[in-house]
C-alpha cells in the first residue's frame, strides 16, 4: 500500500522529515502545515503536496493515514492529540512533549483513537547501536556497572535569537537537557534501563536564554549500574558526542551514532561495517543533514502501522526520557538528589 503523509510544521526538522518521507518507497507526502504559513507553502511545492493555512483543514485531508509532527516541543501533545482524533497515526519529533502530564494525555488519545504512536529517536534505528543493545542485553559487557554520556556541543547565539520558542520553558521545555541530550538519555534508558535516582546542576553560562545551555548529572540505574550525563550548548567549538559503557566483561565507547572502540574480555562479532557519513553533516551543526536515521525510524514505523506490531519507540517508552528530564530539573532546583518517580503513568 502507498503512505499518504502529512507534516506538521515548518522548521528545519520539517525539512528533515519531509526529505526522509521523499527517499522512502510506498509513501507520498500529501499536505503540509506549519505555525509560519510561508515556510509550509515552500515545502509543499518542493514535494508536491498541498499547503494549508488551518490545522482542522489539514487534519481533514484525504487521503492520509500518518502525520509527522515537527512542530515546538510545547506544542507536540496538543497537535498529536488532534491528528489521533482524527482517526490519524501520528510519529513525533523528539521529545513527545515537555511534561509527563501533557504525554500521558496523548498516550490516552491515542490508545482512545486506535491509532500508533511513536517517536523519533533515530539511535535505535542505527546499525551499531542495534549491535550494542544486543551485545548488553545478551550479556556481552558482563554486569554494567558504569556509563558516561557527553552532549557537549555549541549553538552560536543566532540559534537561539532567531527562534520565537528555541531556549525557552514554555515551548522547549528547558535547554541543553530536553533538547540537545535527551537524543543520549534515550539512548542510556534503552540500553541500561531505568535510573532510579538522579542528582544535577544547570547553569546558563554562555547565552542570554531563560533555560540552562549547560548541564551535568550523576545517576543511578535500578539495575545497579552509576553513571555521568553532560549535556551543554555552550562549548566551543563542540565536540562530537560520545557515551561509554563498562560492564564485568569489558568497554565500549560510541561517538556519534557509531561504536568507535570496543574491548571485550572475550571477543565477539563487532558491529556492522560503517556507512559514510555525508561531508556536510556534523553532530556540533545546528541543522540535520544526514536523513537516514530518520527514513529508519519511518519505515520502522510505517512498519507498525501496516502489521500491529509495536515501533522502535511508542508512546510509554518516549514517556521515560521525559520524565527523567523532569527529574533533573527537579533536582537542580531543589539541590540536591531526588527519586525518579512516575507522575501519573498511563498503563497499557
Amino acid at each position: 500500500m502507498t503512505f499518504h503523509i502529512g507534516i506538521l510544521g515548518g522548521g528545519n526538522i520539517s525539512g528533515t522529515h519531509a526529505r526522509a518521507v521523499g527517499e522512502t518507497p510506498g509513501v507520498e507526502l500529501v499536505a503540509c502545515w506549519g505555525r509560519n504559513a510561508e515556510k509550509a507553502a515552500e515545502m509543499a511545492a518542493r514535494y508536491g503536496a498541498r499547503a494549508y493555512r488551518d490545522l482542522d483543514r489539514f487534519l481533514e485531508h484525504r487521503p492520509m493515514e500518518v502525520v509527522l509532527v515537527g512542530t515546538p516541543s510545547g506544542l507536540h501533545a496538543e497537535h498529536a492529540r488532534a491528528a489521533a482524533r482524527q482517526g490519524l497515526h501520528v510519529l513525533v519529533e523528539k521529545p513527545l512533549d515537555v511534561t509527563t502530564q501533557r504525554v500521558d494525555t496523548l498516550i490516552e488519545e491515542c490508545d482512545r483513537a486506535g491509532v500508533r504512536l511513536g517517536v523519533i529517536f533515530q539511535d535505535r534505528a542505527a546499525p551499531d547501536l542495534v549491535w550494542l543493545k544486543q551485545l548488553v542485553a545478551g550479556g556481552g559487557l558482563g554486569t554494567v556497572f558504569l556509563t558516561s554520556a557527553r552532549v557537549k556541543w555549541y549553538r552560536p547565539p543566532e540559534y537561539y535569537a532567531g527562534s520565537t520558542w528555541r531556549g525557552t520553558w514554555a515551548l522547549d521545555g528547558g535547554g541543553a537537557l530536553a533538547n540537545q541530550g535527551i537524543h543520549s538519555i534515550d539512548l542510556l534508558l534503552w540500553l541500561l534501563g531505568d535510573v532510579e535516582r538522579v542528582h544535577a546542576a544547570t547553569r546558563t553560562a554562555v547565552h542570554a536564554i531563560e533555560v540552562e545551555d549547560t548541564a551535568v548529572a550523576a545517576l543511578e540505574f535500578a539495575g545497579g549500574a552509576v553513571g555521568t550525563l553532560e549535556a551543554a550548548t555552550s562549548v566551543f567549538p563542540g565536540l562530537p558526542r560520545r557515551v561509554e559503557i563498562t560492564g564485568t566483561e569489558g568497554t565500549v565507547i560510541v561517538e556519534q551514532d557509531r561504536v568507535v572502540s570496543v574491548h571485550l574480555r572475550t571477543p565477539v562479532p563487532g558491529p556492522p561495517p560503517q556507512e559514510d557519513r555525508p561531508a556536510s553533516a556534523s553532530a556540533t551543526s545546528p541543522v540535520v543533514t544526514d536523513i537516514r536515521g530518520h527514513r529508519r525510524v519511518l519505515e520502522d514505523f510505517l512498519s507498525a502501522v501496516r502489521t500491529g506490531v509495536p515501533p522502535l519507540c511508542d508512546g510509554r517508552e518516549g514517556r521515560r526520557s521525559v520524565e527523567l528530564v523532569e527529574a533533573m530539573y527537579r533536582s537542580a532546583r531543589l539541590g540536591g538528589p531526588v527519586a525518579v518517580r512516575p507522575l501519573s503513568v498511563v498503563e497499557p
